[in-house]
């Protein structure tokens, strides 16, 4: 398509005039525009999506796909509807739920927190559970006096295993001087860390005869967590559930709904982001524009001579195509190695930049999460990168069309 003297001709455009032959300031900094603005849509993108991964992945290992509620707070005669559930298909586990909220202190310190009772033998069904333990065993998780702890509540309260942990449910017993909460000492069984802040320092679990027993649901639970195959196939499990004959009054309530608005509202910044950070591959391409229309004007002799001597306007038109597209190609090349190997390296990079300027960069009190999620989709990457290219070439068309409409008399006569 380009001949060597086309491409001979565009790459002795895109040197300076100085003897170091260096790229141009303007080809120069249209490069480096090109290049980290595919670089940061590329790592911005990236961690959008490791953070919604990661946080759905934690959310959905934590919490179960899908909640059947019973017509009160308290479910009663509930084997005979996890039975029904179990049976169907897609199916992985049912679990019995009593769920509630304490105060729980130690030493002094306090804070809420959120109870869950559950069969103590079958928490390993959660992998995200079962192999999130940093000390103790599910195995010691039994009777009515153990307890299973998060580490960041274990942190804040300074406590261990062995240790004793109060919990102060504000539903207390009635009497004749008022409501007395209830008060009761579990001891710590297990230390969990899912890796969530907002789950390792807010949930306590207890086996599921204890949560009865504490909250006085003899023989009832909350409500039944149920754990699909695919998460994004609930619905079809929801669906078969609604035509099952059940209990009356039986409530139905899956993930998607549970954590809607969290989820498209990361989708909405997601989008905005993608929006925003395309505008500077924008500004990149036109400072390709105006590079190429100041290198024009200033090759208006040399492109006379070259029409004179028998170059026609296509050539011309392909020597500034190429010049420009050029840019283009290597900016776009650079942006895209670099937000690859930057995402790559995205934890180190933070780590090494927090002991660098000795301030927390990814506080997981605020984003939920201990550390910082990239997760690239090839798809999404080279879309970023076919619009660089697609952004670069087009902004060569107008000024390598000025240029071959160059008219030698004229750029000659003056001169």
């Amino acid at each position: 398509m380009f001949n060597a003297f086309e491409r001979m001709m565009a790459l002795r455009y895109l040197r300076a005039r100085r003897k170091e032959g260096f790229v141009s300031v303007i080809a120069g900094f249209s490069l480096a525009g090109i290049a980290l603005g595919v670089a940061t849509l590329i790592i911005v993108m990236a961690v959008m999506n490791g953070f919604r991964q990661d946080l759905m992945g934690r959310i959905l290992g934590f919490n179960g796909h899908l909640s059947v509620y019973g017509a009160t707070d308290a479910m009663s005669d509930y084997e005979p509807v996890a039975d029904q559930v179990r049976g169907l298909d897609n199916v992985v586990s049912v679990l019995p739920t009593v769920e509630g909220q304490v105060m729980v202190t130690a030493g002094g310190e306090s804070r809420g927190a959120m109870v869950r009772g559950v069969p103590a033998e079958r928490l390993a069904e959660r992998p995200m559970l079962g192999d999130s333990l940093v000390s103790g065993s599910l195995n010691d998780l039994t009777g009515r006096d153990t307890i299973m702890v998060g580490a960041r509540l274990a942190e804040r309260l300074g406590l261990g295993l062995g240790d004793g942990l109060t919990l102060i449910s504000p539903k207390g017993k009635v009497t004749a001087f008022g409501s007395v909460p209830r008060i009761k000492t579990y001891r710590i069984a297990a230390i969990y860390e899912v890796g969530m802040y907002e789950f390792d320092l807010g949930f306590v679990f207890v086996p599921l005869e204890a949560a009865q027993v504490y909250f006085q649901m003899p023989e009832q639970v909350s409500y039944l967590d149920v754990t699909v195959t695919d998460p994004d196939r609930v619905g079809q499990v929801t669906e078969t559930l609604a035509t099952t004959p059940l209990p009356q009054g039986i409530r139905l309530r899956d993930w998607r709904r549970t954590n809607a608005t969290f989820f498209n509202a990361l989708q909405v910044e997601r989008n905005v982001m993608f929006l925003i950070l395309t505008l500077i591959i924008l500004v990149a391409a036109f400072n390709i524009i105006s590079g190429l229309i100041m290198l024009v004007k200033d090759k208006g002799r040399d492109i006379a001579i070259l029409r004179t001597m028998g170059a026609t306007r296509g050539a011309i038109m392909r020597v500034f195509f190429l010049a420009g597209a050029s840019v283009g190609l290597v900016g776009t090349t650079a942006g895209v190695l670099l937000g690859v190997l930057f995402c790559e390296n995205i934890e180190s990079i933070r780590q090494f930049l927090q002991s660098l300027t000795g301030t927390e960069l990814f506080s997981p009190e605020i984003y939920f999460l201990a550390q910082m999620p990239a997760e690239m989709d090839p798809a999404e990457v080279t879309s970023v990168a076919l619009m660089s290219l697609g952004l670069s070439l087009a902004a060569t068309l107008y000024p390598s069309w000025r240029a071959a409409r160059t008219d030698p008399v004229e750029a000659l006569r003056y001169e």
